[in-house]
């Protein structure tokens, strides 16, 4: 609008041509005459900005021996302690920032723990690796209860051995893990058993029963229950169960339960991540026979009412491979 007014003034004039078209004559001035800048104003350095020589008398005391691994905030406790005060504990984190050099840290001296490898486990078939853990099923009054002990095999969703018990003990996973491994007849080199890191897990007794055995082991990360999603979901469905009890009364009741729970878990429970299939059908070698039974049902369907079906049936597969922690691709 500025530019029109400009066109229309020498013809007639200024004040006409701006209201002809709207725009305002104030800013047509301040476009033909702007203003001078303003020289910036230079702030005053504070009455309380340390000297040079006290900048660097605070520099000196963080990094000495004495108070390297130290806080600015214990630094200065110290110090009032012996009755000195060299600066507050934000000025010491202001004068480490403007210092540079990585300063602004974790400056205590503290234990570096390992790093600890992500656990990627693959599984083509039944029992090449199995998933243990321990849940607690509470008992009949506050702080009682017994400990489910469980194994599956994370390619089916079997679950391959369980046990019920008061307590937790290295022995008795040590008794169920060489149970089961006999009952399925596992040979030296054919089976990784994965587990997080308790005691029962990590202990000596359960590493020995491998190594003697001829099964490999492998961990959680610490504090990374997704490293074990299979025993994590099954624990979750049996909890989940429309007659799973608040409280159990007995160890025989628990035991009754959770026998009932894994027959059906194994046989009946159709499995989202198998196609639907139990887990009894996988690990016995019966899935892919269904799967192909199923889709000759649904090709029978399409023929007989193909107005049905906007497509042709999809044939389905059991899962080439099933991982923990699939490898990381780049």
């Amino acid at each position: 609008m500025i530019a029109a007014a400009a066109e229309l003034e020498p013809v007639i004039g200024q004040r006409a041509a701006h209201d002809a078209v709207g725009a305002s004559r104030a800013t047509a001035h301040r476009r033909r005459r702007p203003p001078a800048p303003r020289p910036a104003k230079e702030r005053s350095a504070p009455r309380s900005k340390l000297a040079d020589a006290e900048r660097d008398l605070v520099l000196e005391t963080l990094g000495s021996d004495r108070f390297l691994d130290m806080s600015p905030g214990a630094v200065v406790a110290t110090l009032l302690d012996e009755g000195q005060y060299l600066a507050s504990e934000r000025t010491m984190y202001r004068i480490l920032a403007a210092a540079g050099g990585g300063e602004v840290r974790e400056r205590r001296n503290q234990l570096t723990h390992p790093p600890y490898a992500r656990p990627e486990l693959q599984a083509t078939r039944p029992c090449e690796v199995w998933s243990w853990d321990i849940t607690k099923l509470r008992g009949p009054v506050k702080r009682s209860g017994w400990l489910l002990y469980s194994i599956i095999d994370i390619y089916s969703r079997y679950t391959v051995g369980w046990m019920v018990a008061d307590h937790e003990s290295a022995a008795l996973a040590e008794r169920l893990l060489a149970d089961t491994i006999v009952k399925h007849d596992i040979q030296p080199g054919q089976l990784t058993v994965h587990a997080d890191r308790g005691p029962s897990m990590r202990s000596r007794t359960v590493a020995e029963l491998f190594v003697d055995l001829g099964v490999d082991k492998t961990h959680n990360r610490p504090y990374t229950s997704s490293d074990n999603p299979y025993s994590e979901a099954q624990y979750r469905t049996l909890k989940y169960r429309p007659d799973y009890p608040n409280r159990f009364a007995s160890m025989a009741e628990t035991e009754a339960w959770c026998r009932e729970f894994f027959d059906w878990y194994n046989d009946h429970h159709r499995h989202s991540g198998i196609q639907m299939l139990t887990p009894a059908d996988v690990h016995f070698g019966h899935g892919q026979q269904r799967l192909d039974a199923r889709y000759a049902v649904m090709l029978d369907a399409a023929r007989q009412h193909p107005d049905r079906f906007t497509r042709p049936p999809r044939r389905r597969a059991l899962p080439d491979a099933v991982y923990i922690n699939p490898p990381l691709t780049e």
